[in-house]
């Protein structure tokens, strides 16, 4: 009897540990999509500074003396 009791408690720990397994890989399942779609929303980050830092300047007026202009004497 003490044996039949065993061997119940034996597999009921060992579906406490499968159920456990299960829960972190549906956890790590959901992390690993996290992480992706953020890669991706980083990578486009990225690409959009690499544009900005390509893109050539504008051309700008020049710029206007403020001021009274100095006597050449």
């Amino acid at each position: 009897m003490e044996v039949n009791i065993a061997i119940v408690r034996t597999f009921v720990k060992l579906r406490r540990l499968l159920a456990t397994h299960e829960e972190l890989a549906r956890r790590l399942d959901q992390l690993e999509w996290r992480e992706s779609e953020r890669d991706g929303k980083v990578q486009n980050v990225f690409e959009t500074i690499q544009h900005l830092i390509e893109a050539p300047e504008p051309e700008l007026p020049p710029k206007r003396q403020i001021g009274f202009p100095k006597d050449k004497t």
